[in-house]
């Protein structure tokens, strides 16, 4: 295969190179978001790609756990993708941004730092976008069976018989 470019424009090889290199999630068309390591993407519905950005780092900002993948962020603020919450998290967002700006970032996603990010979510904390948003995660991102063997749960235990025989004795810091 030549790196030759054709007449239209960029070689398929060009093309993968160049998108390589830009990185990071961004939004690749619109109503969609991709990860940075290719490893899931998302549609979105009624909320800008932008915007479902945001909320997912937020999510992480607002429970930050290393080990769990922003996959399970992305599917525990999904729920806010629906029309009838559109302006209003559209609006939150647009608020968060501003208040990023105000602290010297050009957004909430272009503040690097999670220092940074954190200290612009505690000053909105009494916002009923930011209580919202937290609210929301407590059930959406910890009731995912999915991660529950991440945090070394093993989930209900009234159909296996209680905890008395599966679970009781599994303390091993002791």
């Amino acid at each position: 295969m030549s790196d030759k470019p054709s007449p239209k424009g960029l070689t398929r090889r060009q093309l993968l190179a160049r998108a390589t290199a830009a990185g990071a999630s961004f939004v690749v068309g619109a109503g969609f978001l991709a990860a940075p390591n290719g490893a899931w993407a998302m549609e979105t519905a009624a909320l800008k790609p932008e915007t479902m950005a945001t909320l997912i780092q937020m999510a992480r900002d607002i429970y930050p756990h290393d080990q769990v993948g922003d996959e399970y962020y992305a599917i525990a603020v999904k729920g806010y993708d629906i029309a009838e919450a559109a302006d209003g998290i559209e609006a939150g967002v647009a608020k968060l941004n501003a208040a990023a700006q105000a602290a010297g970032h050009d957004s909430y996603l272009a503040a690097g730092w999670e220092r940074d990010r954190v200290d612009i979510l505690r000053g909105m904390e009494d916002d009923p976008f930011f209580q919202q948003i937290r609210g929301g995660l407590v059930t959406g991102l910890y009731n995912q069976k999915a991660v529950w063997p991440i945090f070394g749960y093993e989930g209900e235990s009234f159909s296996e018989g209680g905890y008395i025989d599966r679970g009781f004795n599994d303390i091993n810091w002791l």
